[in-house]
């Protein structure tokens, strides 16, 4: 259970929010009942990466409920482009200005 927590870092291309979020939650909460509700959340959002990360905390107050952690990471995938890969389209040939040589 705990490898599977340490391993499992969110893609926004391959992974539902709230199924992911909820499923880290369990898992913590499974491997620390005592844990608070803040710190489970916190220790989430770092499973995130950076930048998604500290739009979260910019847009969330604490103490915040996961609910409101859920929505903000919804709404700044959707919005923006953090936490996407960037991929290079490649360059079709008849957009390629054809140069003659007279």
């Amino acid at each position: 259970m705990e490898n599977a927590f340490g391993s499992a870092i969110f893609n926004s291309e391959k992974d539902k929010t709230l199924t992911w979020f909820l499923k880290q939650k369990y898992r913590l909460s499974a491997l620390n009942t005592d844990m608070s509700d803040s710190i489970i959340n916190m220790k989430i959002l770092r499973k995130c990466g950076g930048d998604l990360e500290n739009a979260i905390n910019c847009r969330c107050v604490e103490p915040c409920s996961s609910e409101d952690y859920i929505n903000a990471l919804e709404d700044i995938i959707t919005r923006t482009r953090i936490g996407k890969t960037w991929t290079r389209t490649p360059i079709e040939s008849n957009m390629v200005p054809k140069i003659s040589r007279d």
